[in-house]
C-alpha cells in the first residue's frame, strides 16, 4: 500500500541534527509516520499520494517538544502553597495528595497532557509515585489519557515505601511496602511498555527520591529495570536540604548515594540535579547519566540554580521537564526554553552560558536523549518518526525578530499552527484536534473541588 504523504514547506526550519543545521526555507515530506525528506526550498515534484499541503510561509519548523519530568496528577492541586521550599512544600502538600483516586488522577493526566500537547510537546512523561490503597488503577487512567491526547508517553511508575514514621516526609498512608511497590512496578512494564521502534507508550522504573524511598527499594528497583530492559527515573539533588539529608541518613551526598544503589548508568535520568559540585558532575558524564532539568519549579521552590552549561560540557545528557504543575503552574514546556536560557545566564557562565539554539536541542534532541529514543525522535531527519511542530512567528509578537529561533525562544510564547505525533495531527491553529479542550478544563475543575473536599474532611 503506498504511502500517505503530507508535505510542509516554504518554513524556516532548524533540524536540530548533529550540525544543527538550518534553512532559512524548506520542506519537509512526511510518509505514514515517518520523516522522508528534509531539505532547502520546495518539496520535490511528482509525489505521488500526498493528502495534505501545509505552507509553512511565515512559521519555524522544528522537532516536537520532548517533556522529562513531570507529575500530571498536581494539576488538581495548582497555586497553593506558594510561598514554602521544597520539604516545607511536600509536607504541606502530601495529605492531599495522597486522597487521589482514579477519576482525579485521570483528569489531572488530560489537563496536563493537553496543556502540554497544545505548546508543542509531542513527547510527554509522567513520574506518578502516589498511589494511595484504594485508588484505582491510577497508571491506567494516566496512560489512557495520554493515548487519547496523541502523544507518545513514558509513564516512570515511581513509588515511596518511606513513610513518616520511618523518618520520611509522605504520610504512612500514601506509602507501599517494598513488596507492593516492586510487583506493581514489574506488572506495569510488563502490561504496558512497548520497546519498539515508533513506541507510543513505555515504562521507567522511579522510586520518588532518597528522602521517600527505602535503599532496598532503589537498589532493587535497579535490579528490576534492568532485569526488564527499561530506563530508571527518580529525583536527585535538588536542595540543600536533600543534600545534608542523605549525609545524615546514609553518610554520604547524593551522587555517592546513587552509586552506590547501582544508579548512575546511561540508562537513567533525574530530575533537577540543582546541587551537584564539580565531581558530581564528572560522575555523571563519565557515566552518561541523564538530567531534567526544570528551571520554573527550581525558581519557583527557590531551590537554586542547576549548573547546565557545567553538564553540557561534561557530556551529560540534559533534557528540560515542566515538573508538577504544583510547583509550575503553567504547565507549558516551550516557555521552558525560555527560562533555561534566562536563569542560566543568572550563574556562573552569565551571557555564555546557553545560546537560543543550546536552549532549544535542550527541549528537543537533549529530551530525547534523556528518554533513550535518539534514534527515533527530537531532530527533523530522514527516518526519524514525524514529531514535528510548525511555530507561527509573523505576527505581532515576533514581527522585528528576524531569526527564527531566537524568535521562538526568547519572544513570546509562539501559537502552534500544526503539531504532528507519529504522522498524525494533534494540534491545527492552536487548538487541540485530539480532545475538547473545554471538557477537560471543566473536567479538572471539578476534580479539584473534590479533592479539596475530601482534604478538607480529614
Amino acid at each position: 500500500m503506498a504511502a500517505s504523504r503530507i508535505v510542509i514547506e516554504n518554513c524556516a526550519i532548524a533540524t536540530v541534527d548533529a550540525n544543527d543545521t538550518e534553512y532559512a526555507s524548506g520542506h519537509v515530506v512526511v510518509a505514514d509516520n515517518l520523516i522522508e525528506s528534509v531539505g532547502a526550498g520546495r518539496a520535490p515534484a511528482g509525489l505521488e499520494n500526498v493528502v495534505r499541503r501545509v505552507d509553512g510561509t511565515g512559521h519555524l519548523l522544528t522537532p516536537g517538544l520532548v517533556n522529562t519530568h513531570h507529575h500530571f496528577y498536581q494539576w488538581i492541586t495548582r497555586g497553593l502553597a506558594t510561598d514554602h521550599n521544597l520539604f516545607d512544600w511536600l509536607v504541606a502538600l502530601y495529605p492531599t495528595w495522597a486522597r487521589i483516586d482514579e477519576p482525579m488522577a485521570r483528569a489531572a493526566a488530560q489537563g496536563s497532557l493537553a496543556m502540554m500537547a497544545r505548546g508543542g510537546v509531542t513527547t510527554a512523561m509522567d513520574h506518578h509515585y502516589v498511589y494511595p490503597r484504594g485508588a484505582g488503577d491510577l497508571s491506567g487512567a494516566i496512560i489512557g489519557a495520554a493515548s487519547e491526547t496523541g502523544v507518545r508517553f513514558t509513564l516512570a511508575r515511581g513509588s515511596m515505601d518511606r513513610g513518616r514514621s520511618d523518618g520520611g516526609l509522605p504520610p504512612d498512608f500514601a506509602v507501599e511496602s517494598l513488596e507492593d511497590a516492586l510487583a506493581a512496578t514489574e506488572a506495569t512494564v510488563d502490561k504496558y511498555h512497548d520497546a519498539s521502534f515508533g513506541a507510543m507508550t513505555q515504562i521507567a522504573v522511579a522510586p520518588c527520591s532518597p528522602f521517600s524511598v527505602s535503599t532496598e527499594l532503589m537498589r532493587q528497583g535497579a535490579e528490576l529495570a534492568r532485569r526488564k530492559g527499561v530506563r530508571l527515573h527518580t529525583h536527585g539533588s535538588e536542595t540543600v536540604e536533600e543534600e545534608q539529608f542523605c549525609k545524615e541518613l546514609f553518610g554520604m551526598g547524593p551522587t555517592d548515594y546513587f552509586e552506590s544503589t547501582g544508579w548512575l548508568g546511561s540508562d537513567v535520568w533525574m530530575a533537577h540535579c540543582v546541587h551537584m559540585n564539580d565531581s558530581d558532575i564528572a560522575a555523571f558524564g563519565r557515566t552518561g547519566t541523564g538530567v531534567a532539568h526544570c528551571p520554573s519549579s527550581n525558581a519557583r521552590l527557590a531551590a537554586g540554580i542547576a549548573r547546565v552549561p557545567d553538564m553540557l560540557r561534561a557530556g551529560v545528557p540534559v533534557g528540560l521537564g515542566v515538573d508538577g504543575t504544583a510547583s509550575n503552574e503553567s504547565g507549558e514546556l516551550h516557555t521552558e526554553l525560555r527560562n533555561a536560557l534566562l536563569i542560566n545566564r543568572l550563574g556562573a557562565h552569565r551571557e555564555s552560558a546557553l545560546t537560543a539554539r543550546q536552549a532549544l536541542r535542550l527541549g528537543t534532541h537533549g529530551g530525547a536523549q534523556v528518554l533513550g529514543r535518539a534514534d527515533q525522535i527530537g531532530s527533523v531527519e530522514t527516518g526519524k518518526l514525524a514529531d514535528l511542530v510548525l511555530w507561527k512567528l509573523d505576527t505581532l509578537a515576533h514581527s522585528s525578530i528576524a531569526d527564527p529561533v531566537v524568535a521562538l525562544v526568547l519572544g513570546a510564547a509562539a501559537p502552534v499552527t500544526l503539531s504532528l505525533v507519529n504522522g498524525r495531527t494533534v494540534v491545527e491553529d492552536n487548538h487541540l484536534t485530539t480532545v475538547d479542550e473545554d471538557a477537560v478544563a471543566r473536567s479538572t475543575r471539578a476534580e479539584a473541588q473534590r479533592l479539596a473536599r475530601i482534604a478538607a474532611a480529614g
